[in-house]
């Protein structure tokens, strides 16, 4: 394997002269670069990204923590993401919490330790003191985690809205809202809280009152998630539309309405969130509300490497959201 001395030694220049075309410090001349660069190629010599990293104190090298990867939603996320990072010179060191504090806090050590330029937090837990003194750029996703830190979001009231009001022309008098409770209620630390605002807020505008439904958190057992909606669906047997707060959700709707008999979107119509590729390839195929995932992610790349330079980014960056009818409403 080659070494820095080797690439020297063809180029015919110092090993000090390699470096600073590796960390680009310092005057070089064009021709000087193209002869390093020349020898790199022949010699098929890798640069140790590490080294390199100490030397600049910097990484290229952004850390990603989400809940799970074998989520859709965050799945699709981390590919964008990941696809945007390199596309902006950043290599993506992925991170699932399982929703655990004490995961995420040994996940945040390990990303410090390997100095990574800033951090996209797309995790549901709701400690959020060992965030806020990282001096890292710091960028997240739909979770308020302080003042002076940046947020990703969807237009989720907007998103409601559009979802009650298509239920409202379809004839819907019996709506419900049903989500996933993260270690309690709809946290208002989530900005996905403002989906069921959006939506109560337009069919009370309908004249119609809807009602909600919290699965259990963890997410895991489908006949849990059945006997749940089982009983809700019991107690509320009038109930002809249902806005999911995502689409993984819906699915387990669609699910527990296909073992139960009622029909979509004859008896009960169903809309999502998200528009996963999971989403169209449902049966029915899901009606749900969209939020533009990628653009997300490059504005999410954009902001790290503004906070980089120096740029201060605070605020909620919303994005629009748009309705794709399919055939469940």
């Amino acid at each position: 394997m080659a070494k820095i001395e080797d690439v020297a030694e063809k180029a015919g220049v110092s090993v000090t002269t390699v470096s600073r075309v590796l960390n680009d410090r310092g005057y070089i001349s064009q021709k000087t670069r193209d002869k390093v660069n020349e020898a790199m190629r022949e010699l098929r010599y890798q640069p140790n990204e590490m080294a390199r990293s100490l030397f600049r104190r910097k990484s290229n090298t952004i850390g990603l923590i989400i809940p799970s990867v074998a989520h859709p939603f965050f799945g699709e996320l981390a590919y964008h993401l990941e696809d945007c990072a390199d596309r902006n010179g950043y290599k993506l060191l992925l991170c699932n919490s399982s929703r655990d504090v004490g995961k995420e806090r040994k996940h945040i050590e390990m990303l410090k330790k390997n100095q990574v330029d800033g951090i996209v937090m797309c995790s549901s837990v709701l400690d959020v003191e060992h965030y806020l003194h990282l001096n890292l750029p710091i960028v997240s996703f739909d979770r308020t985690l302080g003042s002076d830190i940046p947020i990703i979001a969807s237009d989720n009231r907007m998103g409601g809205a559009l979802a009650a009001r298509l239920l409202a022309e379809k004839g819907c008098r019996h709506p419900a809202y049903v989500y996933r409770g993260i270690g309690g209620p709809h946290h208002p630390a989530m900005l996905a809280s403002d989906r069921v605002l959006g939506f109560e807020e337009a069919f009370r505008e309908a004249g119609v009152a809807s009602v909600r439904l919290e699965l259990d958190a963890g997410g895991a057992d489908d006949r849990r998630n059945d006997e749940e909606l089982a009983r809700f669906f019991a107690l509320h047997p009038d109930t002809d539309a249902v806005f999911a707060s995502s689409d993984v959700i819906a699915a387990e709707v669609m699910q527990a309405c296909h073992r139960l008999g009622k029909r979509i979107p004859d008896e009960l119509k169903l809309i999502g969130y998200d528009d996963v590729n999971v989403a169209s390839y449902l049966t029915p195929r899901l009606t749900t509300i969209r939020q533009p995932i990628r653009e997300m992610c490059e504005r999410s790349v954009e902001l790290i490497a503004m906070q980089i330079e120096g740029v201060a980014v605070a605020g909620v960056h919303s994005f629009p959201v748009a309705l794709v009818e399919r055939e469940t409403t």
